[in-house]
């Protein structure tokens, strides 16, 4: 699994590079078939004070790119928001992934 992360308007430390791939484990736990994970973290000048930090993440599965983004007030916030909601899109790809593969009907003799 290759994990980039980036920065925009904003220095990764590696105490938020650290943050980052703790929450972000959880998604390869679940689902081992994670070929790369993008992670891009803004800060915005926005009038509004509680959507500047900004949290986006791409991840490319086998078959399918996931994305999602989170908007907070703290940038920690933000990426915990976005590990729950890319967890729930890759439990979800994993369901739909296995479940096509139905029982046969067993015939009645």
């Amino acid at each position: 699994m290759n994990l980039t992360i980036s920065g925009h308007h904003l220095e990764v430390t590696p105490a938020l590079r650290g943050y980052v791939t703790d929450k972000l484990a959880r998604i390869s736990r679940h689902f081992d078939q994670v070929v790369d994970i993008k992670v891009l973290l803004t800060v915005d000048n926005l009038k509004e004070k509680d959507q500047r930090q900004k949290a986006e993440c791409n991840i490319h599965v086998k078959g399918r790119d996931l994305f999602a983004a989170s908007a907070h007030a703290d940038l920690y916030a933000a990426l915990d928001d976005l590990a729950d909601k890319m967890d729930r899109q890759v439990l979800r790809y994993k369901s739909k992934a296995q479940d096509h593969h139905h029982d046969t009907v067993k015939r009645i003799m």
